[in-house]
């Protein structure tokens, strides 16, 4: 991580008494600040919320100058490289979280098709055409490929509805 530390000195006495080089001691006020201020944060936290850190990072430094005849106005975090070990790790978490949403989310589809599946049948326990409907709708799914035969078993009560449906239609003979 790298910040951005602001500060100027109010007493060039005490900056040059108290302290023996004013600038590297903010410098080393400011590295210690981040790395506790970073500490209390996990990684894609930091990451996300700059504005809190940069907050902690000024109470953390402020007033810590001031016997040194300065004052830190402010410390941001500038920007922050994250190592490719580190990314490789988050990227496997991601990973990892993403996984696991899939199967919550196909197990809770599996469940509600061991429910529904029993319900539907249930439903079409007293109605043969509609147990015929979802017959030919399996065999329409099983036949999608264009190399796959099909042979279907069409019931006798079919035949003899067609054959009687056919000489209801057709016209009285004349004699």
């Amino acid at each position: 991580m790298n910040a951005v530390l602001w500060f100027r000195v109010t007493n060039p006495a005490q900056a040059i008494i108290q302290v023996a080089n004013f600038n590297q001691a903010g410098y080393q006020l400011a590295v210690t600040a981040l790395r506790n201020a970073i500490g209390q944060h996990q990684l894609d936290e930091g990451l996300k919320s700059r504005r809190q850190i940069n907050a902690i990072l000024q109470q953390l430094v402020d007033g810590a100058a001031s016997p040194w005849g300065g004052q830190i106005e402010m410390v941001e975090i500038k920007d922050g490289e994250i190592p490719a070990f580190m990314q490789r790790a988050m990227a496997r978490e991601a990973e990892a979280i993403r996984e696991k949403r899939a199967r919550i989310i196909k197990a809770e589809a599996g469940l509600e098709v061991g429910i529904k599946l029993p319900q539907g049948a249930k439903e079409m326990e007293g109605s043969p055409l509609a147990l015929e409907r979802r017959r030919m709708q399996m065999l329409s799914e099983i036949g999608i490929d264009n190399n796959t035969t099909t042979i279907v078993r069409i019931p006798a009560e079919f035949s003899n509805a067609a054959r009687s449906f056919t000489r209801m239609m057709q016209p009285p003979e004349k004699s």
